[in-house]
């Protein structure tokens, strides 16, 4: 897993490490049950500080993206979200809010914004059916 941090984009740091921790496992880069790597290697792969990867992973577990085992690490829970559908769906709506502002500011019409959440669903379902191939060709 590759995480990539861009320190000027205003996003909080750990927060870049969330959203991309969760789009891995989204895409199935990051498998159920997967260990995340460790808090201090991360931390010095990414140059930030440990308490930030460790920030990073308490959120992830409060959303209950991963869990952590005493002793063993941090691992990616299976899919089953603990929230119900009309929280998850709530949780959905400040980004897609974002997402309808800028399109605004950009001079978008409605169509051409449901144009591009259409195509970038078409992405995420290729790269998700690539990487079920993938996974089944393993041993």
């Amino acid at each position: 897993m590759l995480i990539q941090l861009n320190f000027k984009s205003g996003k909080p740091v750990y927060l870049q490490v969330v959203d991309q921790i969760k789009a891995a496992a989204a895409s199935g880069a990051l498998r159920p049950g997967e260990p995340l790597p460790s808090i201090r290697p991360l931390a010095e792969q990414l140059r930030i500080n440990r308490n930030t990867v460790a920030k990073a992973y308490t959120e992830l577990e409060t959303q209950g993206v991963i869990e952590t085992l005493v002793g063993r690490g941090c691992f990616l829970k299976e899919s089953n979200s603990p929230f119900r559908k009309e929280v998850r769906l709530k949780m959905l709506a400040e980004p897609v809010d974002e997402a309808i502002v800028q399109a605004h500011h950009l001079q978008l019409t409605g169509e051409d914004l449901q144009g591009v959440v259409r195509d970038r669903l078409k992405v995420f379902e290729q790269k998700q059916q690539r990487e079920d191939t993938k996974s089944q060709e393993e041993p």
